[in-house]
This record gives structure tokens, sequence and C-alpha cells, in this order.
């Protein structure tokens, strides 16, 4: 398990991002931390959040409750997705494509870190637009948010019986 991740009540916490930033006051420079951390129970569920604090260990914190509270059901199939999706967040764009059992996640680190928390072991993506890692990690869960359950075969086969046809090859 990496340093960034960890398991407790049953959830992946999973730190993505950490950044210094500062706010210019009459006194001087006013400096806090940002922390994007993603939340997931391995099975369909997951959460995104961004949080500020004035140590990182108050800004991780706060966005792993803020992401258990966000946490959004998603249909996966399995190990994968049921088909292609893309996610959209300002100008960066996700694509999600299902793979086959073994292939594993070929993906950036937000993206990665969103489809593992959310029990997705084999998909393929590709990011398009912006790279901005915010912006990819959100765009990946509303891309997953966009999937549909896996439609049944006889759902699809049209109302015709199979005697019918076989009349008509006749």
């Amino acid at each position: 398990m990496a340093m960034n991740q960890r398991e407790e009540d049953g959830l992946l916490r999973r730190t993505v991002n950490i950044s210094r930033v500062s706010k210019v006051v009459k006194g001087g420079k006013r400096m806090s931390f940002t922390a994007l951390c993603v939340v997931g129970d391995k099975n369909g569920k997951v959460g995104v959040a961004k949080c500020k604090g004035a140590d990182v260990r108050i800004a991780v914190d706060k966005a792993f409750r803020k992401a258990e509270e966000k946490m959004v059901a998603i249909n996966i199939n399995g190990s994968t997705i049921p088909h292609t999706v893309t996610g959209v967040q300002c100008r960066s764009r996700v694509l999600l494509k299902p793979a086959r059992p073994g292939t594993g996640i070929i993906a950036s680190s937000p993206v990665r870190a969103v489809t593992e928390a959310c029990g997705i072991s084999d998909i393929l993506s590709k990011n398009i637009g912006s790279k901005n890692i915010m912006n990819v990690a959100y765009a990946t869960l509303k891309g997953l948010m966009e999937l549909r359950p896996p439609k049944k075969r006889e759902n699809l086969s049209s109302d015709r019986k199979v005697s019918d046809t076989m009349e008509n090859v006749q």
C-alpha cells in the first residue's frame, strides 16, 4: 500500500494531490494548503473532494470527510465498466473504455485513484485537453456517474419468435 493510501472502515482513502496556496493580505502572504482526496469502498461507491486548511493534516482530514459525504454509486460490470463514456470538467475530458480481464488500469494518476477506489481493476483511459489534476479527477467521476447498467440480451432482441424466423427461411 502506498504512503498516500490507507484503508479504514472498509473504505479506501487516497490523497491525490496536495498544494501550497497563498493569499495576499495587508500584512503579507498567508499560506494554506489544499488537498484533493478520493474515498471508495471498492464495490461501486466513490467520492472525490477538495478542501483547504492551515496545515496539511487539517486539509487532508477535511477532504476525506467531505469525500465520504459525497460518495455516489457507480454501475460497474465485474472488474470493468459496461460501455465507453466521456467525462467533462472545464476543459478536461477523460475518455474511459472497458477492458478485458487482466488488462489492469491504464490511466493517469488521478484517473487511477478514482477507478481503484470505485473497485474497477480493468479499464483504458485517455486524457484529452487540460491535464489539470483536479479537473481530471472530477471529469473521471462525472464520466463514471454517466454509466448505465448493461442491458440484458433478451431485451435487445426483437419481438419475433424463433419459429417465425424459421418459417421465413424455408
